[in-house]
């Protein structure tokens, strides 16, 4: 029985990377990374496809990867940063973790009115 639930779950769930993992939480879903389960962040700041957030910003602020040969999936898009990294993006916004943040705790969420918590996605 427990394995059809998680069937019924799973099926539900909104498509992720290899490197995102789907926490069930408070009746929704929420994305975290697949290592560590940090919170997954974007900035305001950045454009539609394209990182703002670079030197001091991205050394408290670290991309969340893709490696090379990364495809997209769902609303999950690969970019390219200035460096030439690819990053991955939700929705057409980058993402990020944030260095203060302690295993899946997050503190970014609001900061300097520029940082957001991924949305988390209702469990159907």
């Amino acid at each position: 029985m427990s394995f059809l639930l998680f069937a019924l779950a799973a099926a539900t769930a909104p498509a992720v990377p290899p490197q995102v993992q789907i926490i069930a939480e408070n009746g929704n879903y929420v994305m975290r990374t697949l290592d560590g389960a940090k919170p997954i962040y974007t900035f305001d700041r950045d454009e539609p496809g394209k990182s703002n957030c670079v030197d001091r910003c991205i050394a408290a602020w670290p991309a969340v990867v893709a490696p090379a040969g990364a495809k997209p999936v769902g609303k999950w898009t690969v970019i390219t940063r200035a460096d030439g990294t690819g990053q991955w993006a939700y929705d057409g916004k980058p993402v990020y973790t944030f260095v203060r943040d302690t295993g899946s705790t997050a503190t970014g969420d609001g900061m300097g009115g520029s940082w957001h918590l991924l949305p988390t996605v209702p469990a159907k």
